[in-house]
């Protein structure tokens, strides 16, 4: 089964216990106004292009005759500083296992494993589930989810992990379909199925100054997660530089 990803990051220390190398899958259902992945939104390649140190010469627009640039209007090869690229990267279950798996000594060795995150790894579960099942017995399994999927979709991936981190962003369901896009009903019964499941996980709440970290929102998600590990994740200040190179605005 094919997938598609947009980064693959090595050495990750905020994913789950040790060090671990952490998937980043592309596409996600929702659009949360203080997305820190942009590149990571929409589910097919796109195209990437840092903006400091362009220096404006126009090469990248100049025709050109690869059939790889063809997709996207712009040359991919001819830039000096190598500012253009292309965020999005098919790749079959067993080759991304593969390519996981030359560090598994080390990463056993630390505590650590892999990590599925995104994104949102629940768009392609069934690719994230065959992921699951060949790293299975070799190397510990985590993934970081917003929740927003099915029942099916959710329990499919999560029973395949040894540690699940899910998002649970902000608890009026008016509140989050304004700032994220989604109504989170269905965030909110897989939240209850796994608290009930027994499988390892934490809850996350990014702060976002004025829109997730008031008083009102952080005291109806700690009675959502009860007794279960919970952790405040502080404002990521270096997102909004992204938004430029996927040519999008940063709105919040």
């Amino acid at each position: 089964m094919n997938g598609i990803i947009f980064d693959i990051k090595e050495f990750a220390l905020n994913d789950g216990a040790g060090v671990r190398t952490t998937v980043f899958f592309k596409g996600c259902p929702l659009a949360c106004r203080w997305c820190h992945n942009p590149e990571g939104q929409k589910p097919e390649p796109e195209l990437y292009i840092k903006q400091n140190g362009c220096l404006d010469c126009g090469l990248c627009r100049r025709p050109c005759t690869h059939p790889d640039c063809q997709p996207f209007g712009r040359c991919l090869h001819i830039c000096p500083k190598n500012l253009v690229t292309v965020k999005g990267e098919v790749v079959s279950a067993e080759a991304l296992v593969e390519r996981l798996l030359r560090g598994r000594d080390f990463l056993t060795a630390s505590g650590g494993g892999v990590t599925l995150s995104g994104g949102e790894p629940l768009m392609q579960a069934d690719f994230a589930a065959e992921v699951l099942d060949l790293l299975a017995g070799k190397v510990h399994r985590a993934v970081e989810t917003s929740g927003y999927a099915s029942a099916a979709a959710f329990e499919k991936v999560a029973k395949r992990c040894d540690f699940v981190y899910m998002d649970l962003k902000l608890a009026d369901p008016a509140a989050h379909k304004t700032w994220t896009g989604g109504d989170n009903a269905c965030i909110l019964a897989n939240a209850a199925w796994l608290k009930k499941s027994g499988i390892p996980h934490t809850f996350r709440t990014p702060l976002i100054p004025g829109v997730t970290d008031t008083a009102e929102n952080l005291a109806a998600i700690a009675a959502i997660v009860g007794d279960s590990p919970w952790e405040k994740l502080p404002y990521n200040k270096l997102a909004p530089a992204k938004y430029k190179c996927v040519g999008r605005e940063w709105t919040l």
